[in-house]
């Protein structure tokens, strides 16, 4: 009998009946992926490989399926994550987590705050701080509640290694961390003072919206080769004052005015800007205590492509801020 065949079953029906248990996993696959990678792209990458494993497997053998495939995609994304290419870019400083427009199914479980905060631009940032095992053991634990011995046979190491590995990896990310969970309203409404006081050119207001350690970094909308860093409030300001101020230049680049719009991104609030529903650029903002202390701008076409598609697909959820900028 051929390892597709179920008894009793044609061989079409089967692959069928095996495809659609793909699928039904394939949303929690993807959001496990891109906790583990960053990036949307390369989750959707790795999903789509572990469907052609699926698809090649003995399936006679494979007693619970959701555990198999949760094993091969944490493995394909340590793959990647220990890869040559990926390494030397994330060492160079070019490398920034795609975002995504909160509602996407690739976020995953969120009903924890542990789950959200694994999804956060903050976190995921400092994941690149973990070595691949500690990354893989913080967010099978934190995001999906696996046990230890799960995770130790998931990843081939013992109980012990697993529970060392989140330790570390809790220490790490809890160093760094910048605050606590932050209303989104009240996110929200910094975010769109801070835009407001920007676009207007009121420097001292911007300034009291950031921590006294608040950074910013933006891709340069993938024009440069690295990323662009700024380290102090008059820094991370002037940026802000002169990302936010619209010109002559900005509509040239951007084919015509755009429309900003305020959205929430991985649980935290950020300004999108659209031209004809479709995102050019975005600038998300992590707080702490209220104020801002983390910008991102990110405008490179590569890592807004799902952000775009998502908001096409739902479109906005409030009138825009600046309907021709």
């Amino acid at each position: 009998m051929s390892p597709h065949r179920v008894a009793g079953v044609d061989g079409a029906a089967a692959d069928r009946f095996d495809t659609s248990r793909f699928e039904a996993s394939r949303d929690r696959l993807a959001s496990l992926a891109y906790r583990l990678l960053g990036s949307a792209t390369d989750a959707e990458d790795a999903v789509q490989d572990a469907f052609l494993h699926w698809q090649s497997a003995d399936r006679r053998r494979i007693r619970v399926p959701e555990a198999w495939l949760t094993k091969v995609v944490t493995n394909l994304c340590l793959d990647r994550l220990r890869s040559a290419r990926v390494r030397r870019e994330r060492t160079a400083g070019a490398w920034l987590p795609e975002p995504l427009l909160d509602g996407d199914p690739m976020l995953g479980p969120a009903e924890t705050a542990e789950q959200r905060e694994s999804v956060s631009l903050a976190v995921l940032t400092l994941m690149e701080r973990l070595s691949p095992p500690e990354r893989a053991v913080y967010v099978l634990r934190e995001a999906f509640s696996y046990r230890h011995a799960e995770i130790a046979e998931i990843l081939g190491i013992t109980d012990s290694a697993s529970q060392q590995h989140l330790h570390r990896a809790r220490r790490r990310v809890t160093a760094a961390r910048r605050g606590g969970e932050v209303d989104p309203a009240s996110a929200r409404r910094v975010a769109e003072e801070f835009f407001a006081a920007a676009s207007s050119g009121h420097t001292e207001r911007l300034v009291e919206l950031l921590t006294d350690d608040a950074t910013a970094v933006t891709d340069g909308a993938g024009l440069t080769s690295g990323l662009l860093r700024y380290d102090t409030p008059r820094d991370v300001a002037a940026i802000a004052r002169s990302g936010f101020r619209s010109t002559a230049a900005k509509r040239r680049f951007a084919g015509g005015p755009l429309t900003v719009h305020s959205a929430h991104v991985n649980g935290a609030p950020a300004i999108l800007f659209t031209r004809a529903d479709q995102v050019v650029g975005a600038v998300t903002f992590d707080l702490a205590h209220g104020r801002i202390a983390t910008v991102r701008g990110i405008a490179a076409p590569a890592r807004l492509t799902r952000l775009a598609e998502a908001w096409r697909r739902y479109g906005p959820d409030a009138p825009p801020l600046i309907a021709r900028w």
